[in-house]
């Protein structure tokens, strides 16, 4: 059995207590390096994931009543715990996702910078006060938290979507039940049990990681005390989830599929392009919703473009991500390397060119060639489907028009990616593409401080930001009677 850390927890977290499922039931959480089990973690079952919602309804009114200082000061305190015990984390999180150590080491420091920022946005909820148009009545606008929240997270960045997630409600006075991702449940769990140590009430967070995802939280949808559910992973659920919101009109955050377009133009500079393409897409081994999935290059510099991304591609050293000197982990399971095996096969099947890579690697734990393919065809499904792996599938465009026809053809629209030296161009893209998110000469965008989210098929609501702490709060009017009526 790979080790872990000795200290991270494989229970439930609900009411502030560490205990079994209420069945004793079990499941297995393995290194996707090796294929070797790493723990056996509690499985929730309905019953347990009641006793999650009973704990944060408990505890509701008391956290909504703390004063914004304390809930900012212990989220800041969470903040400084994890930043302090980064190197566990990033090992678990390598461990049980696979990425390489040094991104783990980003994503904590990524992760933990939503909760100092929602440390600070705890102390801005502000509402107005004014008077109506008539002159008559005095109109108080307040916020107050939405209440018992469902925080549903994806394996791929096991602490930033928790932290991303838990950060805002908190921060807004609402308490939470997390539901973790099945595959990688151990990082959350670690969370869970820091915040304890911060000071976080009893209660305020909940944690109940299981393998029947479905049967465990339908319940909760069915209770009227469960106000909000966030989820984060593919449209196909997050459909799912929104039918069963429907019944409770539940407040909804959905941040869903990717699908993003990686446009380059003529006038770009092609080195900073091949490193915008290369982290765009092969950051976290391209198992990202923003991960840049449908590379179009102009066709005057199309075949120097791949050239160069192939070279560079063709260099990365795979391997565990544990181990010193690797840039690519494994994807998280088998059935990760049969889906994009059968993406690559087709794209060549049909016409596409491989330049670099395109199989399964024959060693141990999850591994897939790090690949470039070009003269794809665009209705190839590398390029109509998520690839969620190491595949950098490359086609070409020749005009402005036909880039953005190109980038608008999906139903997906999170982030999209340009490179071009023409501002006015930049700007013209901005208003244009059907996107939540746009990255002008850049590989990597998301940030604490900025809304992260998309439209179309891609989701509902926004993460981070001052617009994050939004979604958990309610908007309430009072209107007063004239105060100068005798």
């Amino acid at each position: 059995m790979t080790q872990l850390p000795s200290s991270v927890p494989t229970g439930l977290f609900i009411g502030g207590q560490w205990r079994d499922a209420s069945n004793g039931g079990k499941f297995v959480v393995e290194d996707p390096a090796t294929g070797q089990v790493l723990a056996e973690v509690a499985d929730a079952t309905p019953e347990d994931g009641m006793a999650a919602l009973d704990a944060a309804a408990a505890a509701q009114e008391s956290w909504a009543r703390t004063a914004p200082r304390v809930r900012g000061e212990l989220l800041r305190a969470g903040f400084e715990a994890v930043t302090a015990r980064a190197e566990e984390f990033a090992q678990v999180m390598t461990l049980e996702m696979g990425k390489p150590l040094a991104e783990s080491r980003g994503e904590v420091a990524y992760g933990a910078e939503f909760l100092r920022w929602f440390s600070e946005e705890a102390v801005r909820i502000y509402g107005r006060y004014s008077t109506a148009p008539d002159g008559v009545n005095r109109l108080l606008v307040t916020k107050r938290p939405v209440g018992p929240s469902l925080l549903i997270t994806p394996w791929n960045f096991p602490l930033a979507m928790a932290t991303r997630k838990v950060a805002p409600a908190m921060a807004a006075g609402c308490t939470v039940v997390v539901k973790p991702a099945a595959l990688t449940p151990l990082t959350t769990l670690l969370f869970a049990k820091v915040m304890e140590e911060a000071g976080v009430p009893a209660g305020v967070i909940n944690v109940i990681p299981t393998s029947r995802s479905g049967a465990t939280t339908a319940p909760l949808f069915a209770d009227s005390r469960l106000r909000k559910v966030s989820f984060t992973g593919s449209t196909e659920v997050g459909r799912v989830l929104l039918k069963q919101a429907a019944d409770g009109v539940l407040r909804t955050s959905m941040e869903l599929g990717g699908n993003a377009p990686f446009l380059v133009f003529s006038d770009a500079d092609l080195n900073a392009a091949v490193d915008g393409a290369y982290n765009a897409k092969l950051r976290n081994g391209g198992q990202a919703c923003t991960a840049a999935n449908r590379i179009y290059v102009h066709s005057g510099i199309a075949e120097e473009f791949s050239e160069k991304l192939a070279a560079r591609v063709a260099g990365i050293q795979v391997g565990p991500g544990i181990e010193d000197g690797t840039q690519l982990g494994p994807v998280i399971d088998d059935d990760a390397l049969v889906r994009i095996g059968g993406l690559v096969d087709e794209a060549v099947a049909t016409g596409g060119k491989v330049l670099t890579g395109g199989h399964r690697m024959d060693r141990a734990g999850h591994f897939f060639e790090p690949t470039v393919l070009v003269n794809v065809p665009r209705e190839a499904r590398v390029l109509t489907e998520e690839i969620f792996g190491p595949v950098v599938p490359i086609s070409t465009f020749d005009t402005e028009d036909e880039a953005i026809e190109l980038a608008n053809s999906s139903e997906y629209g999170l982030i999209s990616y340009v490179f071009t030296k023409n501002l006015a161009r930049a700007l013209r893209l901005g208003e244009r593409i059907e996107t939540g998110m746009l990255a002008v000469n850049a590989g990597v965008i998301s940030n604490p401080a900025a809304p992260f989210g998309g439209v179309k098929q891609s989701g509902l609501g926004r993460e981070g930001g001052e617009e994050g702490i939004e979604e958990y709060l309610e908007t309430v009017y009072i209107g007063i009677g004239n105060p100068y009526a005798s």
